[in-house]
């Protein structure tokens, strides 16, 4: 005979919580609605992850192949620096916009360390347009409040909740 059962378990916390609420009723609160959700659905016989961000958007992770993936697609940790790279240069077009400035072309590398502790992230913006100092410089700071570089800062608390089928004992 099969049951259900749930385990909800606190795995890392790492400086502030992002759910108040969670701890306070001591596992997920249904009620509180975080502001974004991604599922992710394995693909059967592969390393594969269908991956559904806010019921809107679609993409598939996949693994090199030499560690026994596809290489169909990025690795999850791959789209953390991508994710950064685009929140800056979104965050600065949106910025120049409400100023009415010309940047030209804009770009954002990231180079991430996944092996360093602390992670490490290497960030070069190249802006195409012509641009003057006091510009720059306050481009500088709003390059580095993108909301996920703020998130990544603040750091982060993970609740995580298993749900399997379990076979009660004989």
């Amino acid at each position: 005979m099969l049951a259900d059962a749930t385990v909800d378990c606190v795995v890392a916390r790492i400086g502030v919580r992002s759910r108040p609420d969670a701890r306070s009723s001591g596992g997920l609160d249904a009620s509180a609605e975080m502001s974004l959700t991604a599922s992710a659905r394995s693909i059967p016989g592969t390393l594969r992850q269908q991956v559904v961000i806010d019921g809107r958007h679609g993409l598939v992770t996949d693994e090199p192949v030499e560690v026994g993936g596809e290489g169909s697609g990025p690795a999850p940790h791959e789209l953390l620096p991508a994710a950064l790279a685009s929140c800056i240069a979104t965050t600065l077009v949106m910025y120049a916009r409400t100023k009415e400035w010309e940047l030209g072309d804009v770009s954002v590398d990231v180079e991430y360390d996944h092996h360093a502790t602390p992670r490490h992230f290497e960030i070069l913006v190249r802006l195409g347009g012509e641009l003057g100092e006091d510009q720059l410089v306050r481009l500088e700071k709003v390059a580095r409040s993108c909301p996920l570089r703020r998130s990544l800062e603040t750091g982060f608390e993970f609740v995580e909740r298993i749900e399997a089928s379990v076979r009660a004992a004989a």
